[in-house]
């Protein structure tokens, strides 16, 4: 899983590429390719 300052282009990289928030972090989730995992905060 990648941590990074700014998910907005992370969320560019696969169509199937969606954000979510838990608990106050806001993550780049994605069920095709889980490899495009990510984190910030």
């Amino acid at each position: 899983m990648k941590i990074a300052n700014s998910l907005r282009s992370l969320k560019k990289r696969h169509m199937k590429c969606r954000t979510v928030r838990r608990k106050g972090r806001i993550y780049v989730i994605n069920k095709q390719n889980p490899r495009f995992k990510a984190r910030q905060g």
